[in-house]
This record gives C-alpha cells, sequence and structure tokens, in this order.
C-alpha cells in the first residue's frame, strides 16, 4: 500500500511535471514576454524613427522638404513686396522690413549655431570643398560688404533725419542688415568651403533659409532702385505722383544731410544687390554639398602659370573701360539738364558704344571657340556643384537680356522707325550674339582639362640622372675620365645623340595659346565691368524708347525691363567671376 501511494505520488508529479506545471511555465512565459515586449517594441520603433528623422532621412526627400521650405518663404517675402511696390496702403513697409528683419535674425541664430558646434568638432577632421569659393570670389564678396556698410550707414542717418515721420522698422532693419552682413562675410570666410556630414536634415533647413534670405534682400533692392529710376522717368516726363514713399520720406528733415544720404543711397544700392545674390548663389553651392562625398582628385592645387605676354587684352580692356566711363558721364549730365526727348543724342552714343564693344567681344569669343576646337582634348566630366551651378546661372540670367533684346527687335521691325531705333535693333542683336558667344566660350574653359605640361621631376623609382651624360656601358669612372670612350663635351664618342622626351616645339606652342587665351580671358573681363557699370549707375535709355512703348504699351514694356535689367545685372557680375577663374585656368 505504501507503495502504490509512492507509485502514484510519482505518477502525479510526473504528470504535473511534464503536463500542468509545463503549461504554466509556458502561459507564464507567454504573458510575461507579451508584456515587456509591447514597451520594448515601441522604444525600438521611437529609437528608429528619431534616428531616420536626425541622422538616416533620405537625402533626396530632405534636399525636396528644404527647397519647398525656401521656396515658399520667397514668394511670401515676394508677394509683400508686390504689394509694397503696388503702392497699397494695406500692405505698408514696415511691413516688408519687419518680415526681412525677422528672417535676418533667424540665420543669424542659425549660423551662431553652426559656428559654435563647428569649432566644438573643430579637432575632428572635416572635408573641403575646394570649388566651393576662392579667396579672390571671398574677397570680392568682402568689397562689397564694405560698400553694403556704407548704405546702412546712410539708411541710419537717413532715418534720424525723417524720424518723425518715419517707422522704427525703418531703424531697426540697416542695424539688424549690418550685424547680418558682417556675420555673413564671416561665415564665408570661414565655414563655406564645409561639406556636412552630421545633423544633414536640420543643416539643410539652415542653409536653405540663407539662400533664400539673401535672395529677398537682393529682390528688395532690385525693388527699390527700380521705384527709384521709374520715379527719375515720370520726373523727367512730367507724370510724377508725390503720393509714394518719398514724399512720406519729405515731410520734415531735422538734418541738413537728407538729400545726400537719399541721393547717395542710389549709388550704392548696386553693390548692396550684387552682395546678396552672390553669397546667395554661394550658399547654394553649400547646399548642394551636405552629405556629399569629396573625390579626392578635386582637391588638388592648381598649377601656377606664366602671365608673360599679358599686354593687348589689358590694353583694349582699358580702353573700352575709359570710354565707358566717358559715355556713363555724358550721359548722366545730359540727364540732368534736360528732360530726355524721344531719339536724344545720349541714347544714340550709348547704342553706338554699345555696338562697338559688343562686335569686339564676339569677336575675342569666336578666337577663343576656336583655338579650344583645334585642341581636341576631352572635356572634364566630373560632377562639381559650383561648376554646374556656375553653368545654370549663366544661361538663366541670359535669359532676362534676351526676352528685352528680342522686344526691341520686334518692336522696332513692327513700327518700322527711323534713326537711333535702328542702333538699337544692331545693338539687340549684337547682345544676343555676345552673350550666346561668351556663355560658351566660359563653359568650354571651365569644363576643359588641365594641360599637361613635361615634367622635370624625376619618377618614382626612376635612378636620378647626373648633370652631364652618361658613357655608353652606364658607368663612371672618375679615374678613367681622359682615357678614350670618355665624355667630351657633355656627349660620348660613338654614342648617338641623346632626343628629348617632348619635342621642343610643344611647349612654345602651348605658351602661345595660352597668351591669346589670357588676353581674351582678361579683355572680357573688363568689358564686362564696363557693360554693369552703364545701367548699375542709371544709364538706361531703354526706359526712353518710344518703338517699344508704343508697341507693347508702357506697364508692359516696364514690367519686361523691371524683370530684365536686374538679371543682365547679376549676368555681368557673374561672368566677371567666371572670367576671372578662365583666366586663372588657361
Amino acid at each position: 500500500m505504501p507503495l502504490l501511494m509512492d507509485l502514484d505520488n510519482t505518477d502525479l508529479s510526473a504528470m504535473v511535471d511534464h503536463g500542468g506545471l509545463d503549461i504554466m511555465r509556458l502561459n507564464k512565459h507567454r504573458h510575461s514576454s507579451s508584456s515587456s515586449s509591447t514597451p520594448e517594441k515601441g522604444k525600438t520603433s521611437f529609437n528608429r524613427l528619431k534616428v531616420g528623422l536626425t541622422e538616416d532621412y533620405p537625402k533626396k526627400n530632405a534636399e525636396i522638404l528644404s527647397a519647398q521650405y525656401g521656396t515658399n518663404l520667397l514668394l511670401f517675402g515676394a508677394a509683400l513686396i508686390l504689394a509694397v511696390s503696388s503702392g497699397s496702403q494695406v500692405v505698408r513697409e514696415e511691413h516688408l522690413l519687419s518680415f526681412i528683419t525677422t528672417i535676418m535674425i533667424v540665420q543669424l541664430l542659425w549660423m551662431l549655431w553652426y559656428s559654435v558646434r563647428r569649432d566644438r568638432r573643430k579637432r575632428r577632421l572635416s572635408e573641403k570643398d575646394a570649388h566651393g569659393a576662392t579667396r579672390w570670389l571671398r574677397g570680392g564678396i568682402t568689397v562689397l560688404a564694405l560698400l553694403s556698410l556704407i548704405m546702412d550707414a546712410f539708411l541710419i542717418g537717413r532715418y534720424v533725419g525723417y524720424k518723425a515721420c518715419a517707422s522704427a522698422a525703418q531703424a531697426v532693419y540697416p542695424v539688424v542688415h549690418t550685424v547680418h552682413t558682417i556675420s555673413q562675410v564671416y561665415f564665408l570666410w570661414f565655414h563655406i568651403k564645409d561639406v556636412v556630414k552630421t545633423f544633414e536634415t536640420i543643416e539643410r533647413f539652415g542653409v536653405i533659409h540663407a539662400v533664400f534670405t539673401n535672395l529677398l534682400l537682393w529682390a528688395t533692392g532690385i525693388m527699390s532702385e527700380s521705384e527709384h529710376f521709374m520715379n527719375a522717368y515720370r520726373e523727367r516726363h512730367g507724370t510724377l505722383n508725390h503720393t509714394g514713399v518719398e514724399h512720406i520720406l519729405e515731410c520734415n528733415c531735422n538734418t541738413s544731410a537728407c538729400s545726400m544720404f537719399a541721393n547717395s543711397l542710389y549709388y550704392l544700392h548696386p553693390f548692396n544687390i550684387e552682395f546678396h545674390i552672390l553669397v546667395s548663389a554661394m550658399l547654394f553651392v553649400m547646399w548642394k554639398n551636405i552629405g556629399r562625398t569629396i573625390e579626392p582628385r578635386h582637391n588638388k592645387k592648381r598649377s601656377v602659370t606664366n602671365n608673360a605676354g599679358l599686354v593687348l587684352g589689358p590694353i583694349l580692356g582699358l580702353v573700352a573701360l575709359t570710354g565707358t566711363i566717358t559715355v556713363l558721364v555724358v550721359y548722366t549730365v545730359k540727364l540732368r539738364e534736360a528732360a530726355v526727348s524721344q531719339g536724344g543724342s545720349e541714347n544714340t552714343m550709348f547704342y553706338c558704344h554699345g555696338i562697338v564693344m559688343l562686335a569686339c567681344m564676339c569677336t575675342a569669343g569666336t578666337l577663343g571657340l576656336v583655338l579650344y576646337r583645334m585642341d581636341n582634348r576631352p572635356l572634364d566630366a566630373s560632377k562639381i556643384p559650383s561648376r554646374k551651378l556656375d553653368t545654370e546661372l549663366l544661361f538663366g540670367a541670359s535669359m532676362g537680356s534676351w526676352l528685352m533684346s528680342w522686344c526691341s527687335m520686334v518692336a522696332v521691325v513692327a513700327r518700322g522707325a527711323p534713326g537711333y531705333s535702328w542702333t538699337g535693333f544692331l545693338y539687340s542683336l549684337l547682345l544676343i550674339l555676345e552673350k550666346y558667344i561668351q556663355n560658351l566660350f566660359i563653359i568650354e574653359s571651365l569644363y576643359r582639362k588641365h594641360e599637361v605640361e613635361p615634367l622635370s621631376a624625376p619618377e618614382v623609382f626612376a635612378v636620378p640622372t647626373p648633370t652631364h651624360d652618361l658613357p655608353c656601358n652606364g658607368i663612371v669612372n672618375r679615374a678613367y675620365e681622359n682615357q678614350d670612350g670618355a665624355c667630351e663635351n657633355g656627349r660620348v664618342q660613338g654614342c648617338p645623340p641623346e632626343h628629348p622626351a617632348f619635342p621642343l616645339s610643344v611647349p612654345v606652342t602651348l605658351s602661345r595659346k595660352r597668351q591669346i587665351l589670357k588676353n581674351i580671358a582678361i579683355f572680357l573681363f573688363l568689358c564686362n565691368i564696363s557693360l554693369w557699370l552703364l545701367p548699375a549707375f542709371g544709364c538706361r535709355p531703354q526706359y526712353d524708347n518710344g518703338s517699344e512703348q508704343e508697341t507693347f504699351g508702357s506697364a508692359i514694356w516696364t514690367m519686361v525691363l523691371n524683370f530684365a535689367m536686374p538679371l543682365n545685372l547679376f549676368y555681368r557680375m557673374h561672368s566677371v567671376a567666371s572670367l576671372f577663374e578662365v583666366f586663372q585656368k588657361v
């Protein structure tokens, strides 16, 4: 009986162990795993989402998101600019200035955060884009920034004179713009070549915000400059309506320097406009470089070339620049003496000067293209964001003057107007051809590979060669120098003459071609400066062309000019920068 009880207890315990106890343990395990997996799964999903939004977010999606943000920021600012330029009393100038001041402060905060974070990580090696911004380009930006600071000082002085009728936004704007300009120059000098590899999504929004902030500042400067020229045009023709901003500012001036500040501002606006558009282009290259892998061969230093023979190009360019300054002075003086009549002599002088200069530029560009075509070397197909942007900006900025030129040609042919209209027709035709040829010349130069010069350095595994020639057996024994077979006059008797590795005519040919190309580049460089000076400082006879106004209407022709003139100014300044790059690369 005890044995049976023991057996029953053993079977029962075995049954419990293999049955009920296992089931209980299984249920307990399932319960514990299900209860613990829920928070762990949620935590894992949160970590994945956090990583995806910060570090591993898709590059193309981040580019699209930041680009859409910047585009909408620009469009909202453009809507304010259009409302202010239309003379609306609902949206006033202080509203626009307040908005631009706010986005400048946001950019200042981002640049401060970026610089502080970058300085903490300065011990770590960071990639740099050698093509991002050269020193001479940053130096040019610094000069434009100094002139912009002078403009801000004049704006503050004007506010002091008109503070009784001016809003507080007109005082805060130049102060913030001064800090913004100085900070951007510092950022361009020390961080514009950075290739961001951390916090890429956040940095994309910060950089694109800076790009479109500068574009809005550029558009605001264009609006102020266009209003000034339109008011001057209406004043010459006796149709000025004194209900605009200038009349409000003339309410009660407290200082004697009000007129000086107001008149000097319009001579400084072109430099401020070019500063912001060039900065936006440089920041856009930085935005494209975010997350990019820089190829090692892109960071090679360029060889220094000889500038001997650089005479004809600078002389012709200085002659063109001197003639341009003369035309500008005469045009401005005659413009102030009396109202411009249709077909004035200053208009004819402007168009004749432009025809001669554009014809010379077309000839020089064509000669450069012929020289390039004579050398059938392949172009450099490597992907460099700064070079691609230069190409796109050249074509995009050309569209403004092309539209203006085609409108002028259509108006002249349709109306058949005599006199200076046909000089304007020829000027417009040459303007189209000149930009077409110059764009090809610049792009051809920027995309060409470097010419390989004969190297004087020995190869890695080469034996150093003495200054004198070796005997036939390659061994020099000083004890037998005077015996038969020794070297005489630098050559061993009986040995064949040594041929150079490269023909002697090749370096001479390369040198001559480079001299011609460098002269062409510096000539086009000075000519583009000349063609920038004329419209930038008030020489714009297109506003007084009667044929275009009668053909398209005053409102449409004015809209075409307000679209084309800023793009034409930017094209000339961008061509100056590109041609200097061509001059260095040849």
